[in-house]
């Protein structure tokens, strides 16, 4: 039963996480400093929202931690047992940090007007939440001279997740609620640049962190082990994600934009879009979640 809490709460947090840094960073760079609207996606609430969500749900994690390692949630309501995993363990300071962060970007969200220095602040909160995961996975536990490489490839991995996933939030806000075409169909090509970023990011890291955590000698456990069937299911909803993006960047886009030169009837376009970002955004919580289930698992190249 707390293992199964457990999966949820990375879950939840991994996608209020994204949100967290994905969504600010699109507002910096998905629209100029001449855009009229502080706020063109209205995503200050939700971005609230995620802040006191991981706040929150670091708490909840912490002490699901502590009943695992304490053998029960009675002992791990207990301030000792509490203090333990706090002071003794990597995994306790990475959860009071991740939470630290959350609480800053929370009272930063409450405190200062919207605008281009309240999304940056954010994004750093942000980035401290993400990069949390990195020392409390996988990635932090390689020995030796390895280690920092292994770590290092499993935050940029995090970080590009956020990256994208972060603005397909933002997109579905912005469909949602359109406020502008021209504006809407400028940040879906903008971010062009920006998806292939971050997806060739997720390639490059992905094979590093596969490198450490499977092995050239292991792959035969990608189909044995429960570890590597989720990794594949993961690279199978990865590809899915890519292809929709492909679809959106290549079809659906330079559809929408000559609907806006020629002065057709846009409104199709940004139904299809919508559903679009919609599915894309489902895959993208899926791929989380067999994230923080493949983070309760050993990898073939532990066993």
């Amino acid at each position: 039963m707390i293992e199964a809490a457990i999966v949820a709460l990375r879950w939840l947090q991994y996608g209020a996480a994204v949100v967290l840094l994905g969504t600010p960073l699109f507002l910096l760079y998905g629209f100029g400093r001449g855009h009229g609207a502080a706020d063109p996606v209205g995503a200050r609430r939700m971005l609230v929202a995620a802040a006191l969500a991981v706040a929150l749900l670091s708490l909840a994690g912490l002490v699901a931690q502590t009943a695992v390692m304490a053998g029960s949630l009675d002992e791990a309501l207990k301030p000792a047992s509490l203090g333990f995993m706090i002071e003794g363990t990597a995994l306790g300071k990475a959860y009071v940090a991740r939470g630290a962060a959350a609480l800053i970007a929370l009272a930063l969200l409450l405190l200062v007007p919207s605008g281009r220095a309240l999304w940056a602040l954010t994004a750093l909160g942000g980035l401290v939440v993400v990069a949390s995961f990195a020392w409390t996975g996988h990635g932090a536990s390689t020995e030796g001279s390895a280690g920092p490489i292994h770590l290092g490839a499993d935050i940029v991995h995090a970080v590009a997740a956020a990256l994208w996933l972060g603005a397909l939030v933002a997109f579905a806000l912005l469909l949602a609620r359109p406020r502008g075409l021209p504006p809407i169909h400028r940040a879906l090509h903008d971010f062009a640049g920006v998806g292939t970023f971050a997806v060739s990011l997720l390639v490059v890291t992905g094979l590093i962190n596969s490198g450490f955590l499977v092995g050239p000698d292991r792959l035969g456990a990608l189909f044995t082990s429960l570890y590597g069937q989720l990794l594949l299911l993961k690279l199978a909803l990865f590809a899915a994600m890519v292809a929709v993006a492909a679809r959106n960047r290549y079809r659906l886009t330079p559809a929408f934009g000559t609907a806006l030169e020629t002065g057709g009837d846009a409104a199709p376009s940004i139904a299809q879009l919508r559903g679009s970002v919609l599915l894309e955004t489902v895959l993208g919580a899926a791929v989380l979640l067999v994230v923080a289930l493949m983070g309760t698992l050993p990898p073939p190249a532990s066993m």
